[in-house]
């Protein structure tokens, strides 16, 4: 198939942009969906255009560059109404795409998984179903009026109910999916998870293969990662955690894309830590960090204990960029997925954050409690024991939240503390994880 020829269009509101390439990201998506960028357009306003977004001089500009280039479409970097688009392709007389309709596109063609493919296809048609009008265009040749319908308006009618039916079918499978990735997830209570975030293209996939020697595809494209994947890290004083790569975000990521990969970010929900990773050789680093935290906060994870992982940190040009950007984010982690930079530090740091959540004690009880022996097997690392007459001293780590269900009648906790040596969990609180 021959790749289409796209003109780029960008209104700049009060986003933040790349000075040198303020389409850039919107370039990347575009040839992400295999288009062949021909020209760029910009406009800087306080407000769009209601009736086609940019102003009545560039919209003559647009489609002289689209006669000039002879383009098959124009790209906005910006979401545009139904009316809109239906203006704008009246006047360019070419197709006219927003920023959500390419990465909708995108998610289609990279889509694996039976859940990836459902997912995407219920985003498309919610974003479909309010422009179905847009895709009859012999209506405008129909008489309208009461008495009147004619049998375009009828069949669009028939599409929406059908439409909307679809709708309701993959929102009742994909909830059925949501509550069986639950069930699995939750299933893993006894394991430490670790969940990878970030910006895509922000190095996931390469930090997840650096750590635990996997093969998981790593390409320098956009949304080169749709499913999530799941493997064992051995972390050092830990043993074996599991640590997921996830969908990357992207500033202005269509809401019911976020809606419908609920269930591919359950591993993000249930994650007992979040390696936020970020390009730290974007020059948009600090905005692409604000994107995802906004994603995090729209899935309700924002409070969920976070460490920000400075990566690609050897691209940086300049030393004084780095020192600039470490100052701006003391508590990150620098590091070098393709080199290795950083990582034993990357080790220590998450362990020291999931030291935070965990305290070392001894479980004194009778030594015939097998009920209470195997539950702290269950629901944390036992270390030792010790028996001494009737009774079992379990030295374990558990979580902070288990504590509060251990019974005082039938065990007494107090916190372990050998002689010269510290709990893994002392002096955690001196080291803040943030975001």
């Amino acid at each position: 198939m021959q790749s289409e020829r796209a003109i780029l269009v960008g209104v700049l509101l009060d986003e933040p942009a790349d000075p040198e390439h303020p389409l850039g990201e919107l370039a990347g998506l575009a040839e992400t969906a295999g288009a062949i960028v021909t020209a760029e357009v910009t406009q800087r306003r306080t407000s769009p255009d209601q009736t086609t977004y940019l102003g009545k001089g560039k919209v003559t500009e647009v489609a002289s560059l689209v006669e000039h280039h002879d383009a098959d479409m124009v790209i906005f970097d910006n979401d545009l109404s139904p009316a809109q688009t239906r203006n704008l392709e009246r006047d360019l007389k070419v197709k006219v795409l927003d920023r959500s309709e390419v990465i909708l596109d995108i998610f289609a063609a990279r889509a694996r998984t039976y859940e990836a493919r459902l997912a995407v296809e219920l985003a498309q048609l919610e974003y479909s179903l309010p422009r179905l009008k847009r895709m009859w265009t012999h209506l405008s040749r129909l008489k309208m009026g009461i008495g009147m319908r004619g049998p375009g308006e009828k069949q669009l009618e028939v599409d929406r109910r059908l439409v909307e039916k679809r709708i309701h079918d993959l929102k009742q499978e994909l909830l059925t999916i949501h509550s069986r990735r639950e069930r699995q997830v939750a299933a893993r209570h006894d394991h430490l998870t670790i969940s990878l975030v970030g910006y895509t293209n922000a190095g996931k996939s390469t930090l997840l293969n650096a750590l635990t020697g996997a093969d998981v595809l790593a390409e320098d494209k956009l949304f080169a990662t749709l499913d999530t994947r799941t493997r064992r890290w051995r972390l050092p004083g830990w043993g074996p955690v599991l640590i997921s790569d996830t969908v990357g975000f992207i500033r202005d990521l269509p809401h019911r894309l976020i809606a419908s990969f609920k269930a591919t970010l359950e591993e993000t929900r249930q994650a007992d830590l979040l390696l936020h990773v970020a390009d730290a050789s974007s020059p948009l680093v600090d905005a692409q960090i604000a994107a995802v935290r906004a994603v995090l906060e729209e899935l309700h994870v924002e409070e969920k204990d976070t460490l920000l992982v400075l990566n690609k940190i050897d691209a940086l040009p300049e030393p004084a960029a780095r020192r600039s950007l470490e100052a701006r984010y003391p508590h990150a982690v620098s590091v070098s997925a393709r080199t290795g930079t950083g990582l034993p530090q990357l080790a220590r740091t998450v362990s020291d954050c999931l030291g935070r959540r965990f305290h070392d004690v001894d479980v004194a009880t009778d030594s015939g409690n097998g009920r209470l022996l195997a539950w702290l097997a269950a629901h944390g690392e036992v270390l030792s024991r010790q028996f001494t007459d009737e009774r079992v001293i379990v030295h374990c780590r558990i979580p902070a939240a288990m504590l509060g269900r251990i019974d005082p009648a039938e065990a007494e906790v107090t916190p372990h503390r050998p002689t010269g040596q510290r709990s893994p969990a002392d002096g955690m609180a001196s080291r803040p994880v943030v975001s």
